[in-house]
């Protein structure tokens, strides 16, 4: 099993330009709020020069048996022959399963062409523990390296001690990047202030389009230092939100407008920050296939605003959400 010939991306690509250059024409005899925003960036550019796809699959309930695995393994193999490259995961998840799962779902693919996270328990983020928690994980994938990896949240472990641990297993080529997960400004700040710190390249928390507390302070500060925002849940998959949100009649009336599902624009409204990466979970392929229409959807100004009206952005600063 393999990508694209290139043969195939040829013409993928001449039929995007014809595409493009038809979007472009109609968009530019609308009135300026109904245009699209801009034209999103399908990848971000790392600190060390590595491309990271803003498009992933998350593997969060994957491997604990809530569906047969083989269709989980398909899922995630029908994101890849889509173009979804990212795959994030975790040794938490289903208690290793979930990676797993990842390492079968990625047999046959050029690895070069992926982008594989994966996450450190708290507990095991220091010295000697996260060597043997990343070889583990490296095992369980079928890997001999990360492209990313994160420190799953703060624990009791200095991050002075987990900074010099990641930057080791960089070092040995373990790893290519290392970032952090539900942190907040604070946390941030803090991080930074440590030596070697302000090497992480990505921080990864909750946000959708029910869940903007992220965007009072800690997105403005991570802008500023140039760390992109991985935003996991970007659905509203966990907690009792995502019912309001897929039926709220702004979402229903914009995803009418484009021909799509509600669950697209949620991921939509993530995805229109240029520096915002979305990992929504993927347990069936038809999710998948799904989310990886998204860069068909231009929002417009309008659209945005609509939505900005209906969930507003907060005034105020609030905890970081889980859910």
């Amino acid at each position: 099993m393999s990508f694209h010939s290139s043969h195939a991306a040829r013409n993928d690509q001449a039929t995007q330009t014809d595409q493009a250059t038809q979007s472009s024409q109609t968009a530019s005899a609308a009135p300026a709020s109904q245009r699209p925003t801009s034209q999103p960036r399908h990848d971000i550019r790392l600190r060390n020069g590595d491309s990271m796809p803003r498009l992933g699959m998350g593997t969060w309930h994957l491997g604990e048996g809530r569906r047969p695995l083989s269709q989980e393994v398909a899922a995630l193999r029908a994101g890849l022959d889509a173009g979804i490259r990212l795959i994030d995961t975790a040794e938490m998840y289903a208690d290793g399963r979930a990676e797993s799962l990842v390492g079968r779902a990625i047999t046959g693919y050029d690895r070069s062409r992926l982008f594989l996270v994966s996450k450190v328990y708290p507990h095991n983020a220091g010295r000697n523990r996260l060597r043997r928690s990343l070889e583990a994980s490296l095992s369980r994938l079928g890997t001999d390296y990360l492209d990313m990896y994160l420190l799953h949240w703060r624990g009791s472990v200095p991050l002075a001690e987990t900074v010099e641990c990641m930057e080791q297993a960089k070092a040995e080529g373990l790893i290519r990047n290392w970032g952090v997960s539900n942190f907040d400004t604070a946390d941030m700040r803090e991080l930074f202030a440590t030596p070697h710190g302000d090497a992480c390249a990505v921080n990864q928390d909750l946000y959708h389009l029910g869940s903007r507390g992220v965007e009072f302070d800690l997105l403005p500060w991570m802008d500023e230092h140039h760390v992109p925002l991985m935003a996991y849940c970007p659905l509203a998959q966990a907690g009792t939100l995502r019912d309001g949100l897929v039926s709220d009649a702004t979402v229903c009336r914009i995803a009418a407008a484009h021909n799509v599902s509600p669950m697209l624009i949620l991921l939509a409204f993530v995805l229109h920050r240029d520096d915002t990466i979305a990992i929504p979970c993927s347990g069936s392929v038809e999710h998948t296939l799904a989310n990886a229409t998204v860069w068909n959807i231009d929002l417009t100004a309008d659209e945005i605003a609509s939505l900005d009206d209906a969930f507003p952005a907060p005034t105020s600063k609030e905890p970081l959400d889980m859910q």
